[in-house]
């Protein structure tokens, strides 16, 4: 059989309705991990869904607890079919942040898949249940095509924590490493950048969160009596944040700001234009890093954002002068960030601009990652986007929100491959998700055509690679 038969044969599976009856089943499994009582539906959902199909294309499965007590299931499906030729690591997660049943428009419910035009509506049908649901029908029609064979091994890492911070898949990843070794990685979640363009990208930007504080006294003084004599630190907490981040959304502390948005890096964003579609909104002029295109703000360059800021009692405020102030930030960022004295540089900064009163402590972290554009891997994915949608992909250096991706790329030292399934205003995290037909359709074909040619050309490609890297030492 060729390629374009296996395509074929995808593109019935999709057509007959097959891929909206699995997805609607998936949806109606209730996996928030989000919420302490889902442990039963969780691992229903890797034992009753996901276990099943992969057993049946013949996957050992290796299912793990996980190594932080009271987090979800980890589960490791394992095909070798020949040790010589290459292996490919896939990864989903079956978990969902909490359906919020009530604010969704009348007539959809979270849990039940409804279709409506060319959308799917469901919680989970764009992250990330309608993704690895693509990824696993193009390696059953693959492997069905070929009469019981891949072309090349596989392995699947599989989580029920993601919307949780993945807790354990660090943990469960160094102590699998002999079970996850592999060759190349490639999987789905994210969004494109935009519904029409079939999207890789290579990584993803870090996220840190950290808080910032100041605590004056013990109580809240009225501001009659006292106003003008005592300190705001509501007042001076909004300074201090000015001073890191200004009025016009750019980062003020040197330290934190990137060194690798490199000539190479712009001239693949030139090709980038963030937002312009419908259901997005519109971008602001003048904010964000000066100098740069929209493109290289969100994929090339470093935010700070304040994501929450409390002073007083903003539900019944008194006339007091409130006796403290806190709020918690974030800094997303791209590889070449010295994110991990974030404490440090931020006290300093602060420090030198007479913010002795601001206590910084770090929340918690996630590093940025980003496969080289320049290897043989990434043009090679691109060539089959291109050839398994027609049209021209968009290459991302990193995402612009962040993924457990340093798992992959640092603990197990994968190249990473991303094909996102969804788009932008998919409603992914808010009420009314979904996942457009035509892009899961699209989805499908490409992943065929890209699990088609790792069977044909897979030791060839990954010898491409290996010449690569040794000539980058």
């Amino acid at each position: 059989m060729t390629e374009q038969q296996a395509v074929d044969r995808a593109m019935h599976y999709f057509d007959t309705g097959a891929f909206r009856t699995l997805l609607a089943r998936r949806v109606a499994c209730v996996t928030e991990s989000q919420h302490a009582s889902r442990q039963a539906e969780l691992t229903h959902y890797l034992t009753q869904e996901i276990g099943p199909q992969l057993a049946a294309m013949g996957f050992t499965l290796h299912p793990f607890e996980n190594p932080q007590p009271g987090s979800p299931p980890f589960l490791i499906a394992t095909r070798i079919e020949d040790p010589a030729k290459p292996t490919l690591l896939c990864y989903g997660h079956g978990d969902v942040v909490f359906g919020d049943d009530e604010n969704w428009r009348e007539g959809l419910s979270p849990w039940q898949l409804t279709e409506e035009g060319d959308r799917l509506y469901g919680r989970g049908s764009a992250d990330n249940k309608g993704q690895h649901c693509i990824n696993f029908a193009a390696l059953e029609q693959v492997w069905q095509a070929r009469g019981g064979t891949l072309g090349f091994n596989c392995k699947i890492l599989f989580e029920m924590g993601e919307e949780i911070s993945s807790p354990g898949l660090a943990a469960i990843c160094q102590q699998q490493q002999a079970l996850l070794k592999a060759d190349l990685f490639i999987a789905s979640d994210g969004p494109r950048l935009n519904a029409l363009r079939p999207t890789l990208f290579l990584g993803s930007r870090g996220a840190a969160n950290f808080r910032l504080t100041i605590r004056a006294r013990d109580n809240a003084y009225h501001s009659g009596n006292w106003g003008g004599l005592l300190s705001n630190p509501g007042t001076q907490l909004a300074n201090a944040l000015a001073c890191l981040v200004n009025a016009q959304g750019v980062l003020q502390v040197a330290a934190l700001k990137p060194d690798s948005l490199t000539d190479a890096v712009r001239a693949i964003l030139r090709d980038i234009e963030p937002g312009g579609m419908p259901g997005d909104p519109a971008l602001a002029t003048g904010w964000g890093e000066p100098g740069l295109t929209a493109a290289e703000r969100l994929y090339g360059w470093n935010t700070l954002e304040v994501l929450a800021f409390e002073t007083g009692n903003p539900a019944r405020p008194m006339n007091a002068i409130p006796g403290s102030a806190t709020a918690v930030c974030q800094l997303r960022f791209v590889v070449g960030t010295d994110w991990q004295n974030l404490v440090q540089h931020v006290e300093q900064h602060l420090r030198q601009h007479g913010f002795d009163n601001v206590s910084v402590a770090f929340m918690r972290g996630s590093p940025a990652t980003r496969l080289d554009p320049q290897d043989p891997l990434v043009a090679w994915a691109l060539d089959t986007l291109a050839r398994g949608s027609g049209k021209k992909p968009a290459l991302l250096p990193n995402l612009g929100g962040s993924l457990p991706n340093e798992v992959f790329a640092d603990i197990l030292g994968l190249p990473t491959l991303w094909v996102p399934h969804s788009y932008p205003a998919c409603g992914q995290h808010g009420v009314n998700e979904h996942l457009l037909t035509g892009i899961a359709r699209e989805g499908l074909a490409i992943m065929t055509r890209l699990f088609w040619q790792l069977g044909e050309e897979g030791e060839s490609l990954m010898a491409r690679h290996h010449q690569w890297r040794r000539g980058q030492r």
